[in-house]
């Protein structure tokens, strides 16, 4: 999943993706208006079930985009979808402005109401407790940039280069990347649990916190959290139970603030599908050297080109 948004400054409207017709498996909306610009979203199935969501909100504070990648099931994106904008606009409203504390606040509601949700569920649907989202906010509020983050995905910034190389774009990362692949990840999550050797493993291929999950902070991932969930009884009939002495992920967001300069182009926000086959250099420059038409379907179909590549 990816959103591509150019000009900066101003609200954008709030779009739907469209079925693309040559693209059995993929939604998008080409180039949408705003009041000083356009964006564009795209969307490619990987699983039997979209477990992605994404969204654009305008509120008198700011304007939103989310992008939300879930992992076990679809239900932890779409409760994000749903409720996450609602808390950044009722804390924002009730404390005159976005901001970083908003933010977190806004992130901690819906964490904590995610859980309530699991409780009732659990004894119908025990594997919601092992269903969870990354997830990715940017929201713009006059001229001032905020990108909080949960789990792998990425926003990036294209910005025009100073100097002589006025016609070319530059990639400046706006996000961090909460999985364990990353050896600074590695070694945060280890240092919080000395006491466990086996609290970061290598196992099929990948480094994975108890041998399960590659990102370090989600919504959702109850079991992950409260030791309670593993203990129960009717979870453990769903799923292999791991003993926690605490919780091994959070869903604390890392949160950049930054003011927006006139050099500022575009912004891409993508799930890790995307950065998994594009750096974010080549993905700039994509946008940057293409007509802004369909650009979000055209990054994501370059992203599939390097997949094809690889299998062949």
């Amino acid at each position: 999943m990816m959103m591509m948004l150019r000009s900066l400054s101003r609200p954008l409207e709030r779009c739907l993706g469209v079925r693309a017709g040559g693209d059995a498996l993929m939604w998008h909306a080409d180039l949408k208006p705003h009041a000083s610009g356009d964006f564009s979203i795209a969307v490619v199935q990987a699983n039997n079930c979209l477990e992605d969501q994404s969204q654009v909100f305008t509120s008198p504070f700011a304007t939103y985009v989310g992008v939300y990648d879930g992992h076990g099931g679809p239900e932890a994106s779409r409760f994000v979808n749903k409720h996450l904008f609602h808390f950044l606009h009722k804390f924002a409203t009730e404390q005159g402005g976005l901001s970083a504390d908003v933010i977190k606040k806004a992130f901690n509601a819906t964490e904590e109401e995610f859980l309530r949700l699991v409780k009732r569920s659990l004894s119908v649907r025990p594997q919601i407790a092992s269903v969870g989202s990354c997830c990715l906010v940017g929201a713009i509020s006059i001229d001032v940039l905020y990108v909080a983050n949960l789990g792998d995905s990425r926003a990036v910034l294209g910005r025009k280069a100073s100097g002589d190389k006025e016609n070319t774009v530059v990639a400046e990362r706006l996000s961090t990347d909460h999985n364990v692949r990353v050896e600074e990840v590695r070694k945060e999550v280890e240092e919080l649990h000395p006491d466990d050797s086996h609290i970061v493993v290598y196992t099929r291929g990948v480094w994975r916190i108890k041998g399960i999950i590659q990102v370090s902070r989600s919504i959702g991932d109850v079991y992950l959290k409260k030791p309670e969930f593993y203990r129960d009884p009717i979870f453990q009939q769903f799923g292999n139970p791991v003993p926690l002495k605490r919780p091994v992920i959070t869903a604390e967001p890392s949160i950049l603030i930054r003011k927006l300069k006139p050099q500022d182009q575009f912004l891409i926000f993508a799930s890790d599908g995307l950065w998994e086959q594009l750096s974010d250099e080549a993905a700039v420059n994509i946008v940057f050297k293409n007509p802004r038409a369909g650009i979000a379907r055209r990054l994501v179909r370059a992203a599939l080109q390097e997949v094809a590549k690889k299998r062949d």
